[in-house]
């Protein structure tokens, strides 16, 4: 458990120092958060939307969470649900959450940094890099092996998503609720 306290607190510190760097020109802000339920280390994403839907509900008039187990944004998605997001939300501000791999020691880091995310890198699919501001979850090693890492995702214990997403998100929601 102070494993968690530790990278909770780390988290906190880095998400509140990116999100105050950003820009102020933005009218709105909305939490793209990226993944499947059909692949369990994938599904990251969408259950931080979905915890943070639930802690948010309608308090802030221009914070959105886009992408949920309801309504995943996933590869197959993202174009369009792009295009519904720049028609929708008046200046938007994009912040990507997405699961990611890496050595096995980063496991269970949460990563936020300034700038486009790349998504597609693990499985070898064509990127799209899109956000100002991502926040990265991982989930697993990276192997390198698109067929070794989609394999992996498979695999990982639902328990662990689950808490892992559970604790962005109400990092997420403490922050933007100072």
């Amino acid at each position: 458990m102070n494993i968690y306290k530790n990278k909770y607190n780390e988290f906190v510190k880095s998400f509140k120092t990116n999100i105050y760097s950003l820009d102020r020109r933005y009218s709105n802000y909305i939490f793209l958060c990226i993944g499947t339920d059909k692949v369990m280390g994938d599904a990251f994403g969408p259950l931080v939307g979905k915890f943070l839907s639930e802690l948010i509900e309608n308090d802030y008039e221009n914070i959105f969470i886009e992408g949920t187990l309801d309504n995943p944004i996933s590869y197959i998605n993202i174009d369009d649900r792009l295009n519904k997001i720049y028609r929708i939300y008046d200046n938007p501000c994009l912040i990507v959450v997405d699961s990611a791999l890496s050595n096995d020691e980063d496991i269970g880091n949460i990563i936020v940094k300034k700038g486009k995310t790349n998504l597609g890198m693990g499985l070898n699919k064509k990127m799209y890099s899109v956000g100002e501001l991502s926040v990265n979850g991982i989930i697993a090693k990276d192997y390198k092996i698109p067929k070794y890492n989609f394999y992996n995702l498979q695999n990982i214990s639902l328990n662990f998503v689950i808490n892992f997403a559970e604790l962005v998100a109400n990092g997420i929601y403490n922050c933007i609720s100072e």
